[in-house]
């Protein structure tokens, strides 16, 4: 499910920003609120295809942002609290949570929870196949697996590449800045002077497209790149 946008709403600096070191490495594009004030903002004014959220906030705690979004938003949420009491629990979902996760937790599992509701919200036409793989000409990318492959040959690509390639792959078609990836895949604001998207970009083009004969990454001069299967 790389290339999902995940917002985490969490208070507690050090597990914020744990979260969205795990979770970036994991694919996930991810931004942090650290009260609920500030969460339910971009909750309701950004889209999110999952969101997690603490329960015991400053500003406004977890189940009134939780109430607040559910006037206007269906996104699946995952609640992390302190609270390990029944009652806590079955408050949080009866207010509209999909999933509860109590403190302390293990990532694995919270990252196995998220790959789960973001299966189930993907809708039932296409089941969870539609989420976990992506394909365009021979190109194919297991998201589960985390396993690349053009041609039936598999792709041995670093975790950075992987992540390059999949966000590029799920907007096919679309010329996305150098700015933007550094944003998306590397979590950084883009400087003029770091060369880490260009180095990255053509890394992956050597794995990618020069043993086949049709490239499908290209370089949109003064604008960045685009993945798409053009007609030779």
């Amino acid at each position: 499910m790389l290339g999902m946008k995940v917002l985490v709403i969490e208070d507690e600096i050090k597990l914020a920003d744990y979260l969205r070191k795990g979770l970036t490495e994991e694919g996930f594009v991810v931004d942090v609120a650290h009260d609920g004030i500030d969460g339910l903002h971009l909750a309701t004014e950004l889209a999110y295809d999952l969101i997690v959220l603490d329960g015991m906030l400053p500003g406004i705690d977890g189940l009134a942002v939780l109430a607040a979004l559910r006037q206007s938003r269906q996104t699946p949420v995952l609640m992390l609290t302190a609270r390990g009491q029944v009652e806590d629990r079955v408050r949080g979902l009866q207010g509209g949570a999909d999933d509860y996760l109590v403190k302390p937790f293990a990532f694995s599992e919270l990252v196995a929870r998220m790959h789960v509701l973001l299966r189930r919200s993907v809708g039932t036409a296409h089941p969870a196949a539609e989420a976990t793989m992506l394909r365009m000409a021979d190109l194919e990318l297991d998201l589960i697996r985390r396993r690349a492959t053009r041609a039936g040959q598999r792709l041995d690509l670093t975790a950075k590449e992987f992540n390059l390639l999949s966000l590029l792959l799920r907007r096919q078609g679309e010329v996305l800045s150098r700015t933007e990836l550094a944003s998306q895949v590397w979590d950084m604001n883009f400087d003029s002077e770091t060369n880490v998207v260009e180095v990255a970009v053509r890394r992956l083009r050597l794995k990618l497209d020069q043993p086949f004969e049709q490239p499908l990454l290209h370089t949109v001069r003064g604008m960045g790149y685009v993945l798409e299967s053009r007609a030779p």
